[in-house]
């Protein structure tokens, strides 16, 4: 149970923090590709992700966790972690929300979907990014 409640820490809210801020950063690159520069939904949404993605690969390592390990590992558990939760987080709300609102357009079980899976990807990537992507070294 310790464990479990040192997952709560300053670490967390840092992570929340990073978040906020790499929020902010990609909506405005995601909608002002495609409403300002007339990119593209795909190439605007995927911008957002790629570009954040860094963001927050070097916030969390340096601000949110403090690691200090150089050279590739870091950066592939990283990529790795990302790509495990959207799968985990995308994987599970889709069929889970047409299940709950199996009633609902098709059009708001999507959207509802994007939301539900984004909120499982946040809980994912913390506990990916503290645990695998930036864990610390067992003294």
């Amino acid at each position: 149970m310790k464990k479990i409640l040192a997952l709560f820490d300053v670490k967390m809210w840092k992570f929340i923090l990073v978040g906020i801020v790499n929020t902010l950063v990609g909506y405005g690159i995601m909608f002002g590709l495609y409403n300002l520069a007339h990119v593209g939904y795909w190439l605007s949404s995927a911008a957002n992700y790629v570009l954040t993605s860094i963001l927050s690969y070097f916030l969390n390592k340096h601000f949110t966790f403090k690691n200090t390990e150089k050279g590739w590992r870091p950066i592939l558990r990283f990529a790795v972690n990302i790509a495990v939760c959207y799968g985990l987080a995308y994987g599970i709300a889709e069929p889970l929300v047409r299940w709950l609102l199996a009633d609902a357009t098709a059009s708001l079980r999507d959207n509802v979907a994007m939301l539900v899976g984004s909120c499982f990807f946040v809980g994912f990537n913390y506990l990916g990014q503290r645990l695998f992507a930036f864990r610390e070294k067992a003294q």
